[in-house]
């Protein structure tokens, strides 16, 4: 059984900095591209950032770009989030992914297994 469990959620003030962790089971994790999407309240899970299995290449959303890392070890078959300067903004439910074979895609269809998120609350 696949499972992608997500921690380091919390509650932060704005320009603060979080760390999000995602440890895989289940499956080969150094085969998967991994990626971060968040859903805010009203909205649809969005993507945020995503790593190739061998972590060689690196994918953003704009609006995240320059304050958000993604980075994995493959031997602790876990994925990081490293966000800093949080804003408002990126308050939503954060979640992992993986994707088969993957070159860490933007696009949620691309992945097969999620995890079941972990909530950012960054107040001003």
């Amino acid at each position: 059984q696949v499972r992608l469990i997500e921690s380091g959620g919390g509650l932060v003030q704005a320009g603060d900095s979080l760390r999000l962790s995602c440890t895989a089971s289940g499956l080969t994790f150094s085969s998967y591209g991994m990626g971060w999407f968040r859903q805010a309240p009203g909205k649809d899970r969005a993507f945020v950032a995503a790593v190739s299995w061998d972590g060689a290449f690196t994918n953003y959303a704009d609006s995240v770009k320059a304050r958000f890392a993604i980075t994995r070890d493959n031997a602790e078959r876990t994925v990081y989030l490293h966000m800093s300067s949080l804003k408002p903004e990126d308050t939503a439910v954060y979640y992992c992914a993986a994707q088969s074979r993957g070159a860490g895609s933007r696009s949620r269809a691309q992945y097969t297994y999620w995890g079941q998120g972990t909530q950012v609350t960054v107040s001003s």
